[in-house]
């Protein structure tokens, strides 16, 4: 079974490429957390756990989400990271995970894919970030290919600044920069609810026809970058940026 968290569609996409590469289904965390659901699942074949890298590591709500599920069946468990850059020592507390899930750790795999972050990074217009995922297919179908055989990842060299990256980085970047404070929408905002209907959190609102933000948001930008109407705001983060959702296509 493959599961897949994505705020804006980088995770989705690359789950489903892997998905259709080893013949198994997809199951969007998105939802599950965002319904609180926690109930059994069974998997004959390894579970694999597709995510965005948050600050070096799987994201918060990822992680507690999966220490609450109830898992069945297979207990091979492969991690496929997609990030803008790296993914830092993430394999270590994925590892972690997978000890007190009685879990077997098949691994962790980072896949570069166009950033996303536009409460923090630059965003590439369309045709590079085209062209970031036209040079991801054969990782991820390498990643496939593994998981298809049996194999696990490859180790990766961790370095110093690895260490640092996922350790005490994610430590502070957490409280001082993952919250909604610095959302707001603009005169162009048609009260449509889509920010509503995405937020994996349920931490927007719908108050006299502009959305508003609670204080439990976990930054993955699907709220900003799904807007019809990009009629929302990150302070004056994203101002002039484009709004990133993935560019490819699962046939």
């Amino acid at each position: 079974m493959v599961l897949y968290f994505s705020g804006t569609g980088n995770s989705a996409y690359v789950a489903k490429k892997i998905a259709k590469a080893i013949q198994d289904e997809t199951v969007s965390m998105n939802d599950k957390i965002k319904s609180r659901d926690y109930a059994k699942l069974d998997s004959v074949s390894p579970w694999v756990f597709v995510v965005p890298t948050y600050a070096w590591r799987i994201p918060r709500v990822v992680q507690e989400w999966i220490s609450r599920a109830d898992f069945h069946g297979n207990r091979r468990a492969y991690f496929i990271m997609t990030c803008g850059g790296d993914i830092g020592n993430a394999g270590k507390y994925a590892k972690e995970l997978c000890e007190k899930k009685g879990f077997r750790y098949m691994g962790c795999l980072e896949i570069v894919m166009p950033e996303n972050y536009v409460a923090m990074f630059p965003v590439p217009e369309r045709e590079a970030a085209e062209k970031i995922v036209a040079k991801a297919e054969p990782e991820i179908a390498a990643a496939g290919e593994m998981i298809r055989e049996g194999k696990a990842f490859p180790e990766r060299k961790i370095s110093f600044g690895n260490k640092v990256s996922s350790g005490m980085v994610n430590d502070v970047f957490y409280p001082l920069f993952v919250h909604a404070k610095k959302f707001y929408s603009t005169s162009g905002c048609i009260g449509c609810g889509h920010c509503v209907k995405v937020c994996p959190l349920n931490n927007v609102t719908l108050v006299d026809g502009r959305p508003k933000w609670g204080d439990c948001c976990t930054h993955c930008m699907a709220c900003i970058c799904e807007c019809p109407k990009e009629a929302i705001e990150y302070g004056n983060k994203s101002k002039g940026k484009p709004r990133y959702r993935c560019p490819g296509q699962v046939e």
